[in-house]
């Protein structure tokens, strides 16, 4: 019980350091939510994104 009352005493007694921990969390929580999400959408989508196939159309335009 002691770390629970701690935790709260530090992070929810008070309205403002409530606030600001949820802001924090929820932005946290949001950029691993992107960041893990892409990373799986790049892996299952590898080969097929333009930033893989860009090199085949764009073509140096031939001197002469």
């Amino acid at each position: 019980m002691a770390i629970s009352s701690t935790l709260y005493n530090i992070f929810l007694r008070r309205n403002t350091t409530m606030l600001a921990t949820v802001f924090v969390s929820a932005f946290g929580l949001q950029l691993a939510f992107d960041s893990g999400s892409e990373k799986i959408w790049n892996t299952i989508n590898k080969g097929r994104q333009w930033k893989d196939i860009k090199q085949r159309y764009m073509e140096k335009p031939e001197e002469e």
